[in-house]
């Protein structure tokens, strides 16, 4: 067939997603805090779009212009550039009063503060973490140049943990130093606290901080350097044949690793900044009943701008200025329209999910039920997507708890003689089972399926295991402790 250009028409349906629509899309996925951050950035973009002030905002806006007017003489400018003294007599300045010193209830009286009064230090944002810890304790030593080079670069490539992530020759290549300066300089820094810093991996650091507390040589020492994987099972069968030493010194020597030693020395230093979450929706329950509130705390309340409504009524406007002002205005008002479809949606999906899991909330989370997504959209007559975006991200306050939305979908166990149960509730009942267990005999997951199975619930051995592990729980070897 010869290759040639041509045109034909061809008529076909197909769905065309506009500007508005994804916009609305987009507002619907956005948590809280994304929101606040997309409201204050269309009000800086769209000028027809503005920030609706309270009543008594108002108000006070709007006295305060007028007690400043009234004050202005007709037909002269007032300077209101605050005026100040200035005096050439540093020498009678008392810096003394500008020392390191708070008082909450400050006054212009010369009173000393109590001596436990915060200092403005205490508000500093930035907190030092490991490295300028390690800095500080390495400004006490005496170190050229060069070997300031090399401690930074080590201090540098220590992870949160407080282990070195480089070896020797890598330190020598980047450093530019031979192996007798890099070991020095490592050696200077395992020195430093915490004890155990700079260790390349756990058994290191255990050794460096036995080390430190003179047991080198000791029994637990000699667990931590050739039998490490014998002690994280707990076999102390193993450890006896190995060793040549009784339980009992086993056992002792095992409880001062634990008690003792610290296998991640870096851990407490890590400066992590804390996430706190803030429900989008708060469900309380009052006189008996409960009541759903979109949490709206801080979120602008926007309007269309009354300023360029009249603009566009101006018959002398031109015609660039007026098509520029009706599109402006036209995507204010979508935009105010699909955040009140927003909120409306979110509303009505957290009072379908109240009916849905009434016992929930009621009760806890051990009395979840099975539900998926279409239930939700069928309930409340919308596509499942929309479900999917309402519920990703947003977290609603509860009596039970602040749970994240996508929490409430689990799917179904089937149950032998009763009603289903939801996936969530099967793990809050194991959770439960391996708090309660001996810690001399802990349950096996062959254990935990076998008790389920007495209660008409029937899953698998591995099923246990994925939701074992989904809850973070070590396998039952790594559970045991002796009496």
């Amino acid at each position: 067939m010869a290759l040639e250009l041509r045109q034909q028409l061809k008529l076909a349906q197909r769905l065309v997603m506009t500007p508005q629509l994804r916009q609305a899309i987009r507002l619907l996925q956005l948590n809280r805090l994304e929101l606040s951050n997309a409201l204050q950035a269309e009000l800086e973009q769209n000028p027809a779009l503005e920030e609706e002030l309270s009543q008594n905002e108002t108000t006070e806006l709007s006295h305060s212009l007028s007690s400043t007017l009234e004050n202005l003489e007709p037909g002269r400018e007032e300077d209101y550039t605050e005026r100040v003294a200035v005096s050439d007599n540093l020498s009678e300045i008392n810096w003394e009063d500008y020392a390191n010193n708070f008082d909450s209830n400050f006054s212009f009286a010369h009173e000393v503060p109590a001596a436990d009064a915060p200092s403005q230090f205490d508000f500093i944002s930035a907190k030092p973490g490991l490295s300028a810890y390690l800095q500080w304790q390495l400004a006490h030593a005496e170190l050229d140049d060069h070997e300031w080079d090399i401690a930074f670069y080590i201090i540098g490539n220590l992870n949160r943990y407080g282990f070195l992530e480089v070896d020797l020759d890598e330190i020598m290549t980047q450093a530019e130093c031979s192996r007798d300066e890099a070991e020095y300089i490592l050696e200077v820094i395992q020195d430093l606290d915490p004890p155990g810093i700079a260790a390349r991996n756990v058994t290191e650091s255990l050794l460096l901080q036995l080390e430190r507390l003179g047991m080198a040589d000791s029994l637990a020492a000699k667990i931590v350097r050739d039998h490490l994987p014998l002690l994280e099972t707990r076999n102390y069968k193993a450890l006896m044949r190995a060793t040549g030493h009784k339980k009992s010194e086993i056992t002792k020597a095992i409880e001062y690793i634990v008690k003792h030693l610290t296998p991640y020395p870096g851990l407490p230093y890590a400066v992590e900044s804390t996430n706190y979450i803030v429900p989008d929706v708060y469900v309380r329950k009052i006189d008996g009943e409960y009541v759903i509130h979109l949490n709206e705390d801080d979120l602008p309340h926007l309007k269309l701008s009354s300023h360029y409504q009249e603009l566009l009524n101006d018959k002398e406007l031109q015609k660039e200025s007026r098509h520029y002002i009706h599109d402006k205005l036209k995507n204010a008002e979508w935009f105010i329209k699909s955040i009140h479809q927003r909120q409306r949606t979110i509303y009505k999906v957290m009072e379908s999910l109240l009916k849905f899991q009434y016992e929930f909330f009621e009760h806890g989370p051990g009395h979840l039920k099975p539900l998926i997504l279409r239930d939700v959209a069928e309930d409340i007559d919308m596509h499942e997507s929309t479900i999917s975006r309402v519920t990703s991200n947003k977290y609603v306050h509860t009596p039970q708890g602040i749970y994240e939305l996508k929490y409430f979908f689990s799917t179904a166990i089937p149950r032998n003689g009763g009603e289903a149960l939801a996936s969530e509730s099967i793990r809050n009942t194991i959770l439960k089972m391996i708090q309660e267990e001996d810690r001399s005999k802990p349950l096996s997951d062959n254990d935990i399926a076998e008790i389920l199975a007495r209660e008409n619930i029937q899953i698998a051995r591995r099923t246990v295991a994925k939701y074992r592990e989904q809850l973070k729980i070590l396998p039952v070897k790594h559970r045991r402790h002796a009496r």
